[in-house]
């Protein structure tokens, strides 16, 4: 008895299925690496694949969705990434449940783009979700479940909630020193964002050291053309011109435009956002430092 063949359907999905892991792993590549742009043409192409062999509600689809509307998120291409994550997000509760934490990472991203549109109200509850669903199924300790804490922490921050965003950035940063040792990525994001804590209060030296450790961690763990250093330059830029540290503030916001243009592109929000800082900064020393009338040289910095 000869064996069955398999039919052509049958044959492509099982191709598809093996090939994902390979497409999704050189999209991730390219996202850690900066390359957006490259890294959305082979997260659509994997998705694209999964697609044409997959059924519409297939698990494996929500890998490429989720990493898509990643990367989306860092292009600011928001109402797609909200729609890949949204799909995302209802595949896994259709075939996990919605107490997955797998589906807490889905919230967790949602959480995350109300974040970058400067949503942070409408993000908390998504976030909170988050944590809900990964402190249930992995306990209080487990540092997946402290990213949740250090998201929801961010979106407090946001809307000026200090005391419970720094006693949530203080349980996540116990968890990851605990687990991670003193130098790791997602302890450089606390301790950025802590810094912004005390910046707002007035606590300018500590803020500082805290910015500092931060942007030597990101250096250190991501390289200094990472976007995300790029963001912590910017910020300490914005503390070093408040206290009139202009040459400082000049370097390092020059530094951040630099890098985020080249990661991001000229037209990003956030580029945008450094440019305008810097302009701030440029009026200001003019307006405190005019140059001399008959040279035309600019003022040196005090």
């Amino acid at each position: 008895m000869h064996p069955r063949r398999q039919r052509p359907r049958q044959k492509r999905t099982e191709i598809s299925r093996n090939r994902l892991p390979s497409l999704i792993a050189q999209a991730q590549l390219s996202f850690t690496r900066s390359r957006y742009g490259e890294a959305a043409r082979r997260y659509r192409r994997a998705l694209a694949i999964a697609e044409k062999a997959l059924a519409p509600d297939a698990l494996e689809l929500a890998v490429p969705l989720n990493g898509l509307a990643v990367v989306y998120k860092y292009q600011a291409r928001f109402a797609e990434a909200r729609r890949l994550y949204r799909r995302a997000l209802a595949i896994l509760e259709k075939a996990l449940g919605p107490d997955h934490p797998e589906v807490a990472t889905l919230y967790h991203n949602l959480g995350g783009l109300e974040h970058a549109r400067g949503r942070c109200a409408r993000g908390e509850p998504l976030a909170r979700r988050s944590v809900a669903i990964r402190e249930k199924a992995l306990g209080p300790d487990h540092p997946d479940v402290a990213a949740d804490v250090a998201a929801l922490a961010a979106l407090l921050d946001g809307q000026g909630k200090y005391a419970e965003a720094e006693a949530l950035y203080r349980r996540a940063l116990a968890v990851f020193e605990r687990v991670y040792g003193p130098d790791h990525y997602e302890i450089a994001v606390n301790l950025n964002n802590l810094a912004a804590i005390h910046q707002a209060r007035g606590q300018i030296s500590e803020a500082e050291r805290l910015y500092r450790r931060a942007l030597a961690t990101k250096e250190k763990f991501l390289g200094p053309a990472h976007p995300d250093v790029g963001l912590t330059l910017n910020n300490l830029a914005v503390l070093c011109k408040s206290q009139q540290r202009y040459a400082a503030a000049e370097a390092l916001y020059q530094r951040s435009i630099l890098v985020l243009e080249r990661a991001l592109g000229r037209k990003h929000p956030k580029v945008a956002t450094c440019r305008q800082n810097y302009a701030a900064l440029r009026r200001e020393m003019s307006a405190k430092f005019p140059a001399p009338v008959d040279s035309g040289r600019w003022f040196p910095d005090m």
